[in-house]
């Protein structure tokens, strides 16, 4: 808890001549949550529950202009030069066309689960960062009407972060999930309607953290669903988002790097599941575009090569009875 109170108190400092951005809707005129903003070159941050973000010209002296994008709205460009303190978001018109209103699931059903898979070898685990998006591809259980009730979501939490004491140093991440459609190539497409849900993982965080979504009605069409998970950085001890630097500067032989900060706690990636059912993403490069994740991602992969290339995600499922 100290080593978070720390944190809050340097990033206080850091951004007491900063500029605070709201995010609204244009038209509600409510806060745009979690919006994803993007300063070009590989770097970005995202806007707090409040729709809140902090430009720092310190922080970030090359940036000249920024996008803002959000489920549901058309992207935002603007010119750091023209930033005012607060930007309007405009509802995405294809994304409202789209909207299916599914009518709520009925009759009887029996649970299944999908168990999550979790280990405690850290060496076998991918390291969470803001630029990342892991997504697992849930399908109907024997054709029949499925809805997700909890996912199951495993976590690492290092024995190497512990204190002299043998407890485990104090950490609050928060993390998102989010849902998309499938493509005709297997692959993660455009975010299917189902809003996200954030939640937050500390030290005292089982190895599998079950997140209730069943109040979401996520009905899982008959080419399946995507769950995805990412980061989006550690919290203050109530729970809001700390707004700070999400990558940090190391001298190379090559000049300055750019290397993305990496968060607590590692995600357990497993070689016990057949075939590859794992998509991954960086948020801030390549147009965002999913890719597989074996080597044609990243031929250099430890993960990869030694087949743990699958992100254990598991759930509890509500299969309805076909209708009469």
């Amino acid at each position: 808890m100290k080593n978070l109170l720390l944190l809050s108190l340097l990033c206080t400092a850091v951004l007491s001549n900063a500029q605070k951005i709201t995010l609204l809707d244009s038209i509600s005129k409510e806060p745009v949550s979690f919006a994803t903003i993007s300063f070009g070159n590989g770097k970005g941050t995202f806007a707090d529950g409040d729709g809140v973000f902090t430009l720092s010209r310190k922080r970030y002296p090359d940036v000249d202009s920024l996008t803002v994008s959000s489920i549901g709205y058309e992207d935002l460009k603007v010119a750091t030069a023209n930033v005012v303190d607060e930007l309007y978001m405009n509802p995405s018109t294809a994304q409202m066309d789209a909207i299916v209103v599914l009518a709520k699931l009925e009759g009887k059903f029996k649970e299944e689960e999908i168990d999550a898979i979790v280990h405690d070898n850290y060496f076998d685990c991918w390291l969470p960062t803001v630029e990342s998006e892991i997504a697992v591809k849930f399908e109907r259980q024997d054709g029949r009407r499925t809805l997700i009730k909890t996912l199951q979501i495993p976590v690492v939490l290092e024995e190497s972060q512990a204190s002299k004491k043998g407890k485990l140093r104090a950490f609050s991440t928060m993390f998102r999930v989010q849902f998309y459609n499938v493509n005709g190539d297997g692959s993660p497409t455009r975010q299917s309607n189902y809003p996200a849900q954030t939640f937050v993982i500390t030290q005292e965080t089982d190895e599998i953290h079950e997140l209730d979504v069943e109040e979401l009605g996520i009905q899982i069409p008959e080419n399946g669903i995507f769950a995805a998970i990412q980061v989006l950085g550690y919290t203050y001890p109530d729970g809001r988002l700390i707004d700070a630097k999400k990558y940090r500067e190391i001298k190379t032989r090559r000049g300055m790097e750019k290397v993305s900060t990496t968060y607590r706690p590692l995600l357990p990636f497993t070689d016990e599941i057949d075939g590859k059912q794992t998509w991954v993403r960086r948020i801030f490069f390549n147009n965002k575009t999913w890719q597989l994740f074996d080597l044609t991602y990243n031929p250099n992969s430890k993960l990869v090569r030694s087949g743990h290339d699958n992100y254990g995600m598991g759930a509890v499922l509500k299969v309805y009875e076909p209708k009469d």
